[in-house]
């Protein structure tokens, strides 16, 4: 049983939650955890002036995600920071590939799981999500989020992601904050959620 991390990172954010998801995934007995970033769209120029240059040279190691990893995968949990309460464009430019997926009905019936994050608790984490979830119905995904028992998302004694809809980090207005504990274990708890609903529908 294979589950797919497929996510952006410019900063590093949501790769330090990838790797979390990641994790807890592999919790699951049986599972093959298969992690890939979506292609970069913006030259290096570009990510010099926004200071993303050497945050986004550390994860070179991980291989460029394709069309075929997610045809493969029987989960895929999908990353990405928030721009404007939606997907970031890298994303989005990856997901608009997909057509061919689509017109063979192979990605029906996959499970498919979000997680975000945002500059500030009310940045667009949730929107960014459930707009999401909207291109893995056309898709013919199985929609599966962060329940309740997750208890760290009830938590008011801290500032801190996450909802229902999925697991979701806080990176400051300067994008200087890393995700807490709380936000990694949410995180974790969702690579293992997805993977045990996963490994259930390909028994």
């Amino acid at each position: 049983m294979k589950v797919l991390i497929a996510y952006y990172s410019m900063y590093g954010h949501i790769h330090r939650m990838a790797r979390a998801v990641a994790e807890g995934a592999k919790e699951v007995p049986g599972t093959e955890v298969i992690v890939r970033q979506v292609p970069e769209t913006l030259p290096e120029k570009v990510l010099e002036k926004m200071g993303a240059l050497d945050a986004r040279k550390t994860m070179a190691d991980i291989p460029v995600a394709t069309m075929e990893d997610l045809a493969a995968a029987d989960a895929i949990i999908f990353g990405t920071p928030t721009r404007f309460g939606n997907m970031c464009g890298q994303m989005r430019q990856f997901l608009d590939a997909a057509g061919q997926l689509w017109a063979a009905d192979a990605l029906v019936g996959k499970v498919g799981s979000v997680f975000a994050s945002s500059n500030t608790p009310h940045g667009g984490q949730e929107t960014t999500i459930v707009s999401f979830h909207l291109t893995l119905l056309h898709l013919g995904m199985i929609i599966v989020g962060l329940p309740y028992s997750f208890k760290g998302q009830m938590r008011i004694d801290e500032i801190t992601g996450g909802s229902p809809y999925g697991a979701s980090t806080i990176a400051g207005p300067r994008g200087d904050r890393l995700p807490s504990e709380n936000e990694l274990a949410a995180a974790r708890f969702q690579g293992k959620h997805v993977a045990g609903i996963a490994k259930k529908l390909a028994g």
